[in-house]
């Protein structure tokens, strides 16, 4: 075993490392001594490691997950302005509570665990068949899928790494830019992004497809390379643009004529206030080229509670032939041991008359607080995109670095958003913002903003 020494800057007693021993000493004592730093408030210790290399693909992730990112900038906001009050407009956290006639039922169902008549142990890992039939019949009522192709998770984000691994390492991707950073990083950690660009921001082996102001937000398929998985998120996040019919009819025969599949994230259909396709199955032929992932979370505010589902046609095979449904079965059942039964039992109630009326009634609060903050941008005469399909509005502004402009509304304003580059490349110049707030908080941030930009 070979043998280092790490620094604990955690620990509390003060002393260094002497020919492999413990001694107390003072940072006074390392400076005389020319010892080449000085430890205060942190101990050294010999350690072991093993002769087990770090996987390699997770040395190629470009420094944190983003919305962790964002939080270490918060937190350290909150130590250097203690007293500040600061505003939340980042990552996309719901803050409205969840309709009563859902967490009754909830609570109903957690009480009953501790009855004998109402115990219950592991549940189907595809998840409880009511609720697979509730999510059949309630959110794709025109579309014919089946419950037996609805398979119930604890979110699309633990879903989007499933599904990677029904993938595996070896086909190639595509994916919009900018996008949700989960299908990029995922990618990286499974092995198929090939090594990380400084020159453009891009991993070598994945394809970027550009989507802004200037393609209507949707790629050019005709110079797009054939890829064999296309992920594929409306309405878009970051954006907030929601695909079109006519798009997504392009974006389904593309996948038709070169045999890909596309990995659909409907995570915000939701949220959709014209006659764009809620769902990729809307589209003839989708179910022939298509997974479709969507989530609880910003639907009915169960970021918390964590709830998704992942629907899989029996339609869609492999090359050779073989279901896709079969495979995805498989690592469901050997990954995942099934959604809390207790969150199932919110799911359920969530897609009752009554419940569906209280989750419209918390998504119209966000529609609004989005009306707020889409016109604050507006009046200050800034281009503004999203706003409308989609919880999350983008702003740009033209010749600057995303995470300066991120820096100097957080400094100036103490409002947190999130840097556009953080979604990918082609997010420079742009930051997203978040509708989910309070309303007294959302007016405040308006105010605040204006004050900074006009």
């Amino acid at each position: 075993m070979y043998q280092s020494h790490l620094s604990l800057p955690t620990c509390t007693r003060s002393a260094a490392l002497f020919q492999g021993k413990l001694v107390q000493n003072s940072s006074t004592a390392n400076k005389e001594r020319g010892v080449g730093m000085f430890i205060r408030r942190c101990y050294m210790r010999t350690v072991c490691l093993t002769k087990v290399p770090r996987n390699a693909n997770l040395e190629k992730l470009q420094n944190g997950y983003l919305f962790p990112e964002i939080c270490r900038h918060e937190f350290e906001h909150v130590q250097k302005y203690p007293n500040a009050k600061l505003i939340s407009l980042g990552v996309g956290d719901t803050t409205e509570p969840i309709p009563d006639i859902i967490t009754l039922d909830m609570a109903a169902h957690s009480r009953a665990l501790s009855t004998v008549r109402g115990y219950r142990g592991y549940g189907a890992e595809q998840g409880n068949k009511e609720l697979r039939k509730a999510i059949a019949e309630t959110l794709y009522p025109d579309v014919h899928i089946k419950d037996t192709e609805v398979f119930v998770s604890d979110g699309a984000q633990c879903d989007i790494s499933r599904i990677q691994l029904l993938l595996g390492p070896n086909v190639t991707m595509a994916v919009q830019d900018p996008s949700f950073p989960g299908y990029v990083d995922s990618s990286v950690i499974m092995g198929r992004s090939g090594d990380f660009q400084e020159e453009n921001g891009k991993y070598g082996k994945i394809e970027y497809m550009k989507c802004g102001p200037e393609n209507n937000f949707f790629p050019d398929l005709s110079s797009t390379p054939r890829t064999d998985i296309i992920f594929f998120i409306s309405p878009n996040n970051p954006t907030g643009y929601a695909a079109s019919r006519d798009q997504l009819e392009k974006l389904v025969k593309f996948a038709k004529k070169n045999g890909s599949i596309i990995i659909y994230d409907s995570a915000y259909a939701a949220y959709i206030s014209d006659d764009s396709p809620r769902s990729i199955f809307e589209i003839p032929g989708a179910r022939e080229v298509a997974i479709e992932i969507s989530s609880f979370s910003k639907f009915a505010g169960f970021t918390g509670v964590r709830l998704g589902w992942t629907v899989v046609p029996e339609e869609l095979e492999f090359s050779n032939g073989f279901p896709v449904i079969n495979d995805f079965n498989r690592v469901v059942c050997t990954c995942f041991n099934g959604a809390s039964s207790i969150a199932q039992a919110g799911g359920l109630a969530c897609l009752s008359p009554e419940g569906y009326k209280g989750i419209r009634g918390v998504i119209d609060f966000y529609k609004e607080n989005m009306k707020i903050l889409l016109e604050t941008f507006q009046s200050l005469g800034l281009k503004v995109y999203g706003g409308k399909n989609a919880p999350y509005i983008w702003v740009h502004f033209p010749g600057s670095s995303s995470w300066d402009v991120f820096a100097k509304i957080l400094e100036k304003t103490h409002i947190i958003t999130i840097p556009g580059t953080g979604f990918g490349p082609n997010g420079e110049e742009y930051i997203r913002v978040s509708a989910f707030g309070h309303r007294n908080s959302i007016l405040e941030a308006s105010e605040r903003l204006t004050n900074l930009l006009k």
